[in-house]
């Protein structure tokens, strides 16, 4: 699988600590390898749409499409609690 980043996304992953976009990098890396990946806890977020979020770590979340075989990261942020 390939992936690409929407404008959105970069801007809020830039607004992250260094912590957490190392840990968003070694999420990519499982995504693209398997979507299954426990740690991920990919899931469907918004049926309709076709928007799927995964989990960075216990705070924060990313969204991306699947597009064929490309993932387009849509956004990454805190989860509400």
């Amino acid at each position: 699988m390939k992936h690409k980043f929407t404008s959105k996304f970069t801007k809020s992953y830039h607004s992250f600590s260094n912590n957490i976009q190392l840990k968003f990098d070694k999420q990519l890396g499982y995504l693209l390898n398997d979507i299954r990946h426990p740690s991920l806890r990919a899931k469907k977020y918004n049926e309709r749409e076709g928007v799927w979020q995964a989990r960075v770590d216990k705070n924060v979340r990313f969204f991306f499409e699947i597009n064929g075989d490309t993932y387009t990261l849509l956004n990454i942020k805190n989860h509400p609690k």
